[in-house]
């Protein structure tokens, strides 16, 4: 362990803080000026600039014909930004849900993960399988952009209030606002490279496996963007797109960011039998898991919050167990699977059930 390792990590740290602040600001801001909500900067500008380290590796990975790490790296970021993103933020401050999330985003996130898992399903991903995916989010995007400026427009249309009241703004002030965002984007991508180089260098020094290193610090080290930047958006008040970041990006990760890996690899990216069967399933879970939190009461608690977390910190634990051959992997897994997930599908379905009845009582 070296004095470089402590730099790292501390540099690391304060570019995410730095770069989450300035784009956060930035991306707020440009939102008001061009017509955009929020929430569809976050789904869109902001979820798709702080997946730049999953596309980065991704890409990278697929290029280098190593495409378990380009699938992986994937699967892995977006069971954290749900799991551990959402549930951090919450647990900073209870998050707002916009109904738009309810009934078309979350539903999008959810089609995309059933989408590329059963292309996957052949074993492969072909460069055909990336261009569809790759036409997805482009339409994704241009039809978030459209509906949301034509939403805009009506609200303005319906004001009493003079067009030049609704946004102030001096001259070339989105150009300032495009740079900040530029600029929170770069910062972001260099603070995760930093924090992910110390981490590991310390991870080596204390002894573990460069297995256990990839499954945990680098899978959590390409989302670091994605919790400084949703982290910093819940301290700030920008709530949309603090939930709004984890769910596009998690889009993006799926549509963009394999739909490009699959396009520049040489060859098809195999996908393993265990991906397939596990990790694939626990992706789509935590989707799916979304949707009946997301709609009690359109936000995210701190208890909520709180399972998201420690969820995450299970999973985390399994696979450490499973990858390093411990005995009580198998242990660990099948009071999972036969005690832990049940009772959470069942908390899951009666907070639905309790939300759905008092929005018919509240319509009646």
């Amino acid at each position: 362990m070296t004095l470089m390792t402590f730099v790292y990590l501390i540099a690391g740290l304060v570019l995410l803080v730095g770069g989450a602040e300035v784009l956060v600001r930035g991306a707020s801001k440009l939102a008001a000026q061009l017509g955009i909500t929020p929430l569809v900067i976050g789904l869109t500008v902001v979820a798709f600039g702080t997946s730049a380290p999953e596309t980065a590796v991704s890409v990278q990975a697929a290029f280098n014909d190593k495409g378990d790490l380009a699938i992986g790296n994937v699967i892995g970021s977006n069971i954290a930004n749900v799991l551990l993103i959402l549930g951090l933020t919450a647990l900073i401050a209870p998050l707002i849900v916009s109904r738009q999330l309810i009934r078309l985003d979350v539903p999008i996130l959810i089609g995309a993960s059933l989408l590329t898992f059963f292309l996957a399903l052949d074993g492969i991903l072909s460069r055909l399988n990336g261009a569809l995916l790759f036409i997805c989010v482009l339409a994704y995007t241009a039809f978030m952009i459209i509906s949301s400026r034509r939403d805009q427009l009506a609200i303005q249309a319906a004001s009493d209030m003079p067009d030049d009241l609704l946004e102030p703004a001096t001259p070339h002030a989105w150009l300032i606002n495009l740079a900040l965002v530029i600029v929170g984007l770069v910062l972001l991508v260099g603070g995760s490279h930093f924090l992910v180089e110390g981490a590991v260098s310390l991870a080596r020094a204390l002894g573990l496996s460069e297995l256990v290193i990839g499954l945990t610090v680098v899978a959590i080290g390409t989302s670091l963007p994605e919790l400084a930047t949703s982290a910093m958006a819940a301290l700030r008040g920008e709530r949309d797109i603090a939930v709004g970041n984890v769910v596009g990006s998690g889009i993006f990760n799926l549509l963009c960011v394999l739909g490009l890996a699959s396009l520049v690899s040489p060859s098809p990216i195999p996908v393993s039998p265990n991906a397939l069967a596990f990790d694939f399933p626990v992706m789509i879970a935590v989707a799916f898991a979304c949707l009946p939190i997301f709609f009690s009461g359109y936000r995210i608690d701190r208890w909520e919050g709180l399972l998201f977390f420690a969820y995450y910190i299970a999973y985390t634990v399994y696979l450490v167990l499973f990858s390093t051959g411990r005995p009580s992997a198998e242990i660990f897994g099948h009071a999972m699977l036969v005690y832990v997930l049940p009772l959470t599908v069942i908390t899951l379905l009666v907070i639905a059930s309790h939300a759905w009845r008092k929005q018919r009582k509240h319509r009646g």
